[in-house]
């Protein structure tokens, strides 16, 4: 069997944006990755669910695989003919032993390549606002592990020639021994009042920053319970975070908003003003178990009087199907187009078809209020019976109607058509289906409360999750803010003993982002 080949893949620091495009796409084709804890978890979203997951934990010297075992582990599946992520946070090459993983493979003869990522070492005062170089402040850098015991007697750090030798030293994995650092620093000619900022979780929603300078740092370290992992900056450099420090004063910064749904996009906006998303999705979408019904009324399209779409995945799987079927779009001549939001009406447009109502309120009464209306203005200009509704001005008496939604969808719509006189056929375009997942990551998120908003898209999506979270579910979510969108999600959250905080008055992604953004910062 050829054997395998080994990417070893900096993950970045914490923001998931600071993924590297190469390191992305290794994720994507890799049939094993092998991960540790200090990474962004969001990173894994990105994996093929048919890929095997191994954790090899390394959390703050607690590990759940040695170091011996992951080199034995990368051996292994490489000769199984495997492609493989060898996934570390920050830099692989940079404190992560990332050159002893690939010692052991280039002894093996397998193939290896290294993807660098964002060190910790730098992205985390990039965030605090702390540059490492100034021309002004300091002109070299030193990067130093700060866990060594400084006091053995063969250390591997000059410190005599570190404490006054580089302008900027940047100290990681240095928390719990930072008396001793301190206390060497100064030994060795560096200033008790030299300025030192002490960053945690550095690029995170979570990131805290402290303040100090070399005598007082280990007591503001305690004050401030800050504990691993952090890098620690020494130098005048620090001087300049009140000026630059941007990251923290982000309006949303500090806000980690869980998302449900399978798509994120629409979410964006959160992220620009610092918030953190965190993906959790509740619902996976996927094709109709059968086309039968479809495909029936894919073959008579022509016949109908009204398309009604009221999703982008109703789009998306409804124009598939059509177009697997040998119809093409010329076929829907005369078939006006109904689009229940914006969106659909955006995604329908993608297919340069015109859409010829969206209705103002994105659900069924709405939608039922504009069909009457657009009927009545099209009897008041005496339209012909064959163009857009035949009926009067209560009625849809002789209209033909195809809706094309979910697999499971609300009957107030259909069942209003038909008592007016209407026709109407309903096919499923795709089905909502729970995905096979456990919540384990994201109720430690919730527990240890990392997640301030909850965002709920569907009723569909609210009772996934409660399925997934299990029996306390209810009380992970007690302390956060629950946004959903429509009056049937919120009956769900409530009739689970919940309080919904923020629903838009529109059903929309957008109007769910405002509202959001208007709780967090009440404006």
């Amino acid at each position: 069997m050829k054997p395998g080949k080994v990417y070893i893949v900096g993950a970045g620091p914490g923001d998931i944006s600071l993924l590297t495009v190469k390191g992305l796409k290794c994720l994507q084709k890799a049939e094993v990755v092998v991960y540790d804890f200090h990474l962004n978890a969001q990173v894994l979203n990105y994996i093929s669910g048919d890929a095997e997951f191994i954790y090899a934990g390394k959390r703050g010297g607690q590990h759940t695989m040695t170091q011996d075992e992951i080199n034995r582990t990368l051996v292994e599946k490489a000769k199984e003919g495997k492609m493989i992520c060898r996934l570390k946070g920050g830099d692989p090459f940079v404190f992560g032993r990332g050159g002893e993983e690939a010692e052991t493979l280039a002894g093996e003869g397998i193939e290896f390549e290294i993807v660098p990522g964002v060190s910790s070492a730098i992205a985390a005062p990039a965030y605090a606002g702390i540059p490492l170089t100034h021309r002004l402040y300091s002109s070299s850098l030193a990067i130093v592990p700060g866990y060594e015991d400084a006091d053995k007697k063969e250390s591997s750090i000059d410190w005599a020639k570190l404490a006054t030798g580089v302008g900027t030293i940047v100290f990681l994995m240095t928390v719990k021994n930072i008396s001793v650092v301190r206390q060497k620093l100064i030994e060795n000619g560096r200033s008790p009042e030299t300025p030192v900022a002490v960053i945690r979780w550095g690029t995170r929603a979570d990131q805290t920053t402290i303040v100090g300078n070399l005598d007082n740092i280990p007591s503001l370290v305690q004050e401030n319970h800050i504990k691993p992992p952090a890098v620690m900056v020494v130098g005048d450099v620090v001087k300049l975070r009140d000026k630059l420090k941007w990251f923290e004063n982000k309006p949303l910064f500090g806000q980690r908003i869980l998302i449900t749904r399978e798509h994120s996009s629409g979410f964006e906006q959160l992220e620009e003003m610092g918030a953190e998303i965190i993906e959790f999705h509740t619902l996976k979408i996927v094709p109709p178990e059968d086309w039968t019904e479809m495909d029936k009324a894919i073959d008579k399209i022509a016949s109908y009087n009204w398309l009604i779409l009221t999703s982008a995945n109703g789009v998306k799987f409804f124009f598939r199907r059509l177009f697997e079927r040998g119809t093409d779009i010329r076929d829907l001549k005369g078939v006006k187009i109904c689009a229940v939001g914006s969106k659909t009406a955006a995604a329908i447009s993608n297919y340069g078809i015109k859409v010829d109502l969206v209705p103002e309120e994105f659900n069924a009464e709405g939608l039922i209020r504009a069909i009457e209306q657009k009927s009545r203005r099209a009897e008041e200009r005496n339209e012909k019976t064959s163009e857009l509704l035949n009926c009067c001005a209560s009625a849809l008496k002789g209209v033909k109607f195809l809706l094309a939604r979910a697999e499971v969808g609300r009957e107030i719509l259909p069942e209003k058509i038909r008592e007016l006189g209407g026709e109407i056929d309903v096919v499923t375009a795709y089905r909502a289906v729970k995905p096979d997942l456990h919540g384990k990551r994201i109720k430690r998120f919730l527990k240890e409360g990392k997640i301030t908003i909850a965002t709920f898209t569907s009723a569909a999506t609210f009772n996934n999750f409660m399925d997934i979270a299990g029996e306390d579910a209810d009380g992970l979510l007690k302390d956060v803010a629950i946004a959903v969108i429509g009056p049937v999600t919120a009956r769900a959250v409530e009739k689970a003993g919940l309080k919904v905080g923020i629903m838009p008055r529109e059903a929309t992604i957008e109007a769910m982002v405002n509202e959001i953004i208007q709780w967090a910062t009440g404006k």
